[in-house]
């Protein structure tokens, strides 16, 4: 009806969308090549077109959309809102403070009890964060015993204190060495990556590091912008840890005034980690921000994932299982796209055990979608709220308040 916004109606023929990526160094390759392969994969399942474009000018990171969806045309602008230089700068560490950063973030998460209760909430992210700190040390003592061996056949050939000396030189070499190698075979052990990913959420003990607040500012400008500007519907996508980022960013946004009939604004969180920095002491902000969030009715707030995505929590309402969940919470709305049902038998024998890949899946095509595709929704004829009105939530989400930690800012 003319004079009605898409807020109204629910339907768009315009959308801008933020993709807020999780602690990825492949922040802007990864998901360009997921949309531009996945998406007309997604299209040709799904019976409808959809063409992936250029980015338009004066966009760093992004791509555009032409879709042809239940006989309604809808152009999209995807903008990914990277921080991979922020991440790159956390990563390049040497091997001994790389060993420290281990140690202290371990002793973080077991000195708060984090750890214990993110154990009784979902086992699965909580051994992924268990997982680094074992394969580095077991890395450490390969290395150990590797530099033992060579330095005590050095120091037999050697006799005396200078076939000892020679022996301890020899056997530091090679323990650094082995170590090295590890960092470089990382592409198929992970232990350095999720230990750096693990070690940046809880740097400051739930707080977020600076550098991350001044690139968060940005982004909330970006994404005030076009708030402002002739668009259906603004779409804030938080994956992984970039979930964390968007509850916070509109958060503040919303409490800085949205315009006045200005676009519909969605968030669409997938395959989630809040409760690895919202159950640590000093993630307040981020508490605060949640419970804020959750009672908004100017946007909608849609979270997706799936048990079989052993890398997310999974169906954990991140509000009610921090602890802060008020009266007149509406959000978030958790959803399965249960991977036993979307997969066909054969994908899920292939892809079950691909538990990294099965975390970037929300982003992908499926053999059966459901009521969830990532196309549909991103550059598909309706609203995030109009898609999902009057649907309910999982009945296997966890609501059971389990952070030790409840205070907010």
């Amino acid at each position: 009806m003319a004079g009605l916004t898409a807020a109204e109606t629910g339907r768009v023929r315009r959308r801008r969308v933020f993709y807020i990526p999780g602690f990825d160094p492949l922040q802007t390759r990864r998901y360009r090549q997921f949309y531009r392969t996945e998406g007309p994969r997604q299209a040709a399942i799904s019976g409808y077109a959809l063409e992936v474009g250029r980015k338009p000018a004066g966009m760093a990171h992004g791509w555009s959309v032409a879709s042809q969806i239940d006989g309604e045309t809808v152009e999209a602008v995807v903008e990914v809102l990277a921080w991979a230089d922020i991440i790159g700068g956390s990563m390049r560490r040497t091997l001994a403070a790389t060993y420290g950063q281990m140690v202290r973030t371990a002793w973080i998460y077991v000195a708060s009890g984090a750890l214990f209760r993110l154990g009784r909430l979902r086992k699965g992210p909580t051994l992924a964060a268990l997982y680094p700190v074992v394969m580095l040390s077991m890395q450490a003592v390969v290395a150990g015993l590797a530099g033992w061996g060579l330095g005590a056949a050095v120091a037999g050939l050697v006799p005396g204190w200078g076939g000892a000396g020679l022996g301890l030189l020899a056997g530091g070499a090679v323990v650094g060495l082995v170590l090295r190698a590890f960092r470089r075979w990382d592409r198929w052990f992970l232990a350095h990556y999720l230990m750096h990913d693990y070690a940046f959420s809880a740097g400051h003990r739930g707080a977020y590091p600076p550098a991350l607040v001044t690139r968060m500012e940005a982004f909330r400008a970006r994404i005030a912008v076009a708030l402002a500007e002739d668009w259906d519907e603004v779409l804030v996508v938080g994956h992984s840890s970039g979930a964390i980022l968007g509850v916070t960013i509109l958060a503040d946004l919303i409490r800085e005034g949205l315009p006045a009939r200005g676009p519909a604004l969605g968030f669409l969180t997938l395959g989630q980690v809040v409760p690895m920095v919202s159950f640590l002491p000093e993630a307040r902000k981020l508490r605060g921000d949640l419970a804020y969030l959750s009672t908004r009715e100017e946007l909608a707030w849609v979270d997706v994932s799936a048990p079989g995505d052993g890398c997310a929590f999974a169906l954990c309402d991140a509000v009610a299982v921090s602890g802060v969940a008020p009266s007149g919470k509406r959000w978030p709305l958790v959803l399965s796209c249960a991977f036993t049902q979307t997969f066909s038998p054969e994908r899920w024998r292939k892809m079950r055990f691909r538990w990294f890949r099965l975390h970037f899946q929300y982003m992908c095509a499926f053999d059966r979608p459901g009521d969830y595709d990532y196309f549909r929704v991103t550059a598909g004829p309706l609203t995030l709220r109009a898609r999902y009105a009057g649907r309910a939530a999982s009945k296997s989400r966890i609501e059971r308040a389990l952070s030790g930690h409840r205070s907010v800012a």
